[in-house]
C-alpha cells in the first residue's frame, strides 16, 4: 500500500517544489495529496479519520505544514494534529525563534526551510527514516546555540512559550506501567533492534512492515518510556528487562 502524504502550501510553485522534494526523498510508494489552505486541509483529513485518524481509512503518513496560509496559520492544525498517526514537519521560509519554538510545542517533528537547497531538503527529510529529526542545517544550529551553556535563552520573552521538552530530556527511571502503557510485542521488537543499531529502513525490513510504521511505534516507545533517543531508550530497557 502507498504512504499517503499531505503538503499544505499556499504556494504552488512551493507546493510543486515541495512535491518532488518528497518523491526524491522516499523510496516507498507515495500518494501525494495537495492543499492550498487550511479548509482543504482539514476536509482532507477528515476524510482519513479526522483529527486523530481513528476511522477505518487509511491516514496520511507524512504532514508537510506552511505556516503562514490565507485562512490562517498552520500552527492551529498541528495543534489540531496533536494525537494524528502522522510525522508532521513544519515547512516554512521563517528561522527565528518565535517561529521555532512554538511550532515544535505544537507539535511538530521536525522544521525545514523551503530556501534551502533541492538536495538538502532530500537529505534532511530522508533523516525520517533514520530514526532523526528532520531539521534545517540553519535550525539545527539554532537549537544547539539554543540550548548550549551560555548560548541564553533567545525566545521573545513575552511569548509564552518554553523550549520543547525533547531537547533537554534525560534518562530517568522507569516506573512500573499499567498494563495499557507497557511496551506491546511489536514495540518490544522495534526497541530490540533499535538497541542493536538497526536503521528504521532496516527494522521495516526486518519486520516486514513500513518505515513509517517503524516510526510510529518509535514514538510510541519514546513517550512510553520517557526519553528522546534510541541510546536512552536502549540503556532503559536493557536495565528494566524489556529487552
Amino acid at each position: 500500500m502507498a504512504v499517503k502524504v499531505l503538503i499544505l502550501e499556499d504556494n504552488p510553485v512551493a507546493r510543486s517544489f515541495l512535491c518532488r522534494v518528497v518523491r526524491e526523498s522516499f523510496s516507498d510508494a507515495i500518494v501525494i495529496t495537495e492543499a492550498g489552505d487550511l479548509e482543504t486541509a482539514r476536509r482532507h483529513i477528515s476524510l482519513t479519520g479526522g483529527s486523530q485518524g481513528l476511522h477505518g481509512v487509511d491516514p496520511f503518513k507524512l504532514i508537510m505544514v506552511d505556516l503562514e496560509l490565507p485562512d490562517g496559520n498552520g500552527m492551529e492544525l498541528l495543534s489540531e494534529l496533536a494525537h494524528y498517526p502522522a510525522t508532521k514537519i513544519v515547512t516554512t521560509l521563517y528561522s527565528d525563534d518565535d517561529h521555532l519554538f512554538p511550532a515544535l510545542q505544537c507539535g511538530a517533528d521536525g522544521y525545514l526551510l523551503k530556501e534551502d537547497r533541492f538536495e538538502v531538503l532530500v537529505e534532511e527529510l530522508q533523516k525520517i527514516v533514520r530514526g532523526q529529526p528532520p531539521l534545517s542545517p540553519a535550525i539545527a544550529r539554532r537549537l544547539l546555540t539554543h540550548f548550549r551553556p551560555g548560548g541564553g535563552d533567545t525566545t521573545a520573552p513575552d511569548s509564552g512559550f518554553m523550549p520543547p521538552p525533547f531537547t533537554t530530556s534525560r534518562p530517568v527511571p522507569i516506573e512500573r506501567k499499567p498494563d495499557h502503557e507497557r511496551l506491546t510485542p511489536r514495540e518490544s521488537e522495534v526497541l530490540t533492534y533499535l538497541s542493536k543499531g538497526f536503521t528504521i529502513k532496516e527494522i521495516a525490513s526486518l519486520m516486514g512492515i513500513k518505515w513509517f510504521t517503524v516510526n510510529d511505534h518509535i514514538k510510541s516507545i519514546y513517550k512510553k518510556l520517557n526519553v528522546s533517543s534510541r541510546a536512552e531508550a536502549a540503556v532503559l530497557a536493557s536495565k528494566q528487562g524489556l529487552v
